[in-house]
């Protein structure tokens, strides 16, 4: 527990991925050099895809956009969203979403931060591992107390569901925080399992707030089959009374990272009391980039961007995990989603087989990670003992040059200790 120098100030720690950027630097790292290649990104590569819609390349700003944006979004947004989700999972439903239903935030983290403000007094379970900032996120406020929930390595980093309802009981939760699919394990919540899930947060009574910033990178699925998107918004029965709140936005799915455009979607009484604190927090999502997301949320165009998606990243995954498994790199579960390789390094030499030192070996030869210690959420310390270790994030998120450079990198890194 680290203490700042300056009176009345904590320290605040980096983010996994901030972390090692940060240390690149200190390496020499610059995206501008060719020699390097970053494999710790939590970004998907920007440009054009086979068969995919055309990239947004510039954009006119009318004088009205350059004012103050409503807090909760414009509502041609939240009308495009709650449409692109009514259309896309629920069209057998009789409940819809409304513009009422949903609200519009700067990225990801800050929706969740708007959630995190906005809850009470109760305790909010979370899985381990899952995503670096969920750390921070469930430290920095007070209210509620965050509850850990061990994924076994055995079991494929995966809960069953008589299992969940006992941690959900046992543990007096009231809300449950989950990515789904996982970051960093890849693993998938689908069909029958999340619409059990989504029951099982009815009978319990417990509110079920789902990142799903993965949710079009879904593989496994037959050549001939349909691109597949998965999100709980199919298993609500009731948009207004369901414990069910959903989280997205344009990062991953749409592969416009730099435009930080979330939505958060759920029942009216949720999206108001967000907006409360969004008017404290942040003031409101860029106000130009609005207009244009709109556009992009047609049901047409997110299926054939995410068809591109998923036949792209599917051969990437295969490569990467091809080429680790070469190197002696194992895997626990092999990602069903997401676009990172969980990485096992248990079977590697000294000090290989150590995430932290494997990271700086590979910054050696320019090539970037994320040791497996950073998944190991772990909110305000208070667990001595941690995990993962023996663990690192790989993405297969740059493109695939990128991809063949730092694998090489890797490869050169574990030659060195092999006698």
């Amino acid at each position: 527990m680290e203490q700042s120098a300056i009176p009345g100030f904590r320290f605040v720690p980096r983010t996994g991925v901030i972390y090692v950027m940060h240390e690149a630097a200190q390496h020499g790292f610059s995206y501008d050099d060719p020699a390097w290649a970053n494999l710790g990104q939590g970004s998907p590569e920007t440009g054009p895809l086979p068969d995919a819609p055309a990239r947004v390349e510039s954009l006119t700003i009318p004088a009205t956009s350059q004012q103050y944006g409503p807090v909760a979004g414009n509502k041609d947004l939240r009308q495009a969203v709650a449409d692109f989700y009514n259309i896309t999972y629920r069209r057998d439903k009789k409940s819809k979403y409304t513009p009422d239903n949903v609200s519009i935030a700067s990225g990801g983290r800050l929706a969740l931060t708007r959630l995190a403000s906005a809850l009470g007094n109760v305790n909010m379970g979370h899985f381990i591992p899952d995503y670096t900032a969920y750390e921070e996120l469930l430290s920095v406020f007070k209210a509620f107390t965050a509850i850990p929930i061990l994924l076994d390595a055995e079991a494929g980093y995966k809960i069953p569901l008589p299992a969940l309802k006992k941690e959900i009981l046992g543990r007096g939760l009231s809300a449950l925080l989950v990515s789904n699919p996982c970051n960093p394990t890849g693993q998938l919540v689908e069909d029958g399992e999340l619409r059990a899930w989504c029951a099982l947060a009815r009978e319990c009574h417990c509110s079920l707030i789902i990142d799903e910033f993965y949710s079009h990178y879904i593989y496994g699925a037959a050549k001939d089959e349909p691109a597949k998107m998965v999100s709980a918004a199919a298993y609500v029965d009731d948009v207004e009374a369901d414990p069910v709140i959903i989280v997205d936005g344009l990062t991953k799915n749409w592969r416009y990272p730099g435009w930080r455009i979330s939505w958060t979607l759920g029942p009216k009484a949720v999206i108001e009391t967000i907006a409360s604190a969004g008017s404290f927090l942040d003031g409101g999502a860029n106000h130009p980039f609005q207009s244009v997301v709109a556009k992009l949320l047609d049901p047409q165009l997110a299926i054939q961007e995410t068809a591109a998606i998923q036949k792209h990243f599917a051969v990437k995954r295969d490569y990467v995990m091809g080429r680790l498994k070469k190197m002696g790199i194992t895997m626990d579960a092999e990602p069903a989603g997401a676009f990172y390789i969980w990485a096992n390094l248990s079977h590697l030499p000294k000090p290989l087989n150590d995430g932290m030192s494997f990271f700086r070996e590979g910054l050696k030869e320019k090539v970037i990670i994320v040791p497996g210690e950073f998944f190991d959420v772990n909110p305000g310390n208070r667990r001595v003992h941690g995990r993962y270790g023996n663990y690192c994030r790989i993405s297969f998120g740059p493109e695939m040059k990128k991809l063949e450079i730092g694998l090489d990198a890797l490869d050169r890194v574990v030659k060195k200790f092999i006698r």
